[in-house]
């Protein structure tokens, strides 16, 4: 096998090993919220345990990328994809903090009932699921329209951050109690925006790593 076909090969693997990570962090997302919808301590627990295995990931893929540079002496293009992993792998440990977030907030809540059942929340984790899956399939198809399209989805994102946002503003009064609750959720809502803004720079750099242009999503 020839130094390219090599080189491609362990491209290839670099991409399964970013698919496999990005599996677990939308796993880790969708747990997180569940834990804090049905106050499962032992659940939010185990999120919390499991991240230790999301960082030896990101580390994993780093080494990886250090050793292509080093050994496979890549070309500009070639560089742009490695660097691309390289970046992807910190924002899904950046999206895996998030869940790991909101499974402490379920923790901190554990034992008290919800002020009402969480309704926009869980269509946040739903939308910020879907743009994680886009981000990472732009990548791996190198696909400029599906990177771009992550702008309208996280348009959907914030508007629904802003509705839950009211929403809890809304239910606010003077127990202090239930509104430390809402206060933890408003922090729940906001993890999620971010896993959004997350999934939107993966997609900017799969712009640039394809087209050599910056375009910005997260407007």
């Amino acid at each position: 096998m020839d130094t390219r076909s090599n080189f491609h090969q362990a491209v290839d693997e670099l991409q399964q090993e970013l698919l496999k990570m990005g599996i677990q962090v939308e796993e880790h997302i969708h747990l997180a919220v569940e834990a804090l919808a049905a106050m499962d301590e032992a659940l939010a627990k185990r999120i919390i345990q499991e991240d230790d295995q999301i960082d030896e990931m990101l580390l994993a893929i780093e080494e990886k990328c250090v050793r292509l540079i080093a050994l496979q002496q890549p070309m500009a293009s070639d560089l742009r994809i490695i660097g691309m992993a390289m970046k992807i792998s910190t924002d899904l440990e950046r999206i895996a903090d998030h869940a790991v977030d909101i499974a402490k907030i379920a923790l901190r809540l554990a034992g008290e009932e919800l002020v009402k059942p969480l309704e926009i929340i869980p269509k946040m984790t739903l939308l910020a699921k879907d743009m994680l899956r886009e981000s990472l399939l732009s990548y791996t198809e190198r696909n400029v329209h599906r990177a771009a399209a992550l702008a309208e989805k996280d348009d959907e994102l914030d508007k629904l951050y802003s509705t839950v946002m009211n929403e809890i503003i809304g239910l606010m009064n003077s127990d202090f109690a239930r509104n430390r609750q809402l206060s933890q959720l408003m922090f729940a809502a906001h993890y999620l925006e971010r896993v959004g803004d997350h999934t939107t720079n993966i997609g900017e750099g799969v712009i640039y790593m394809v087209t050599g242009k910056r375009k910005d999503l997260n407007v």
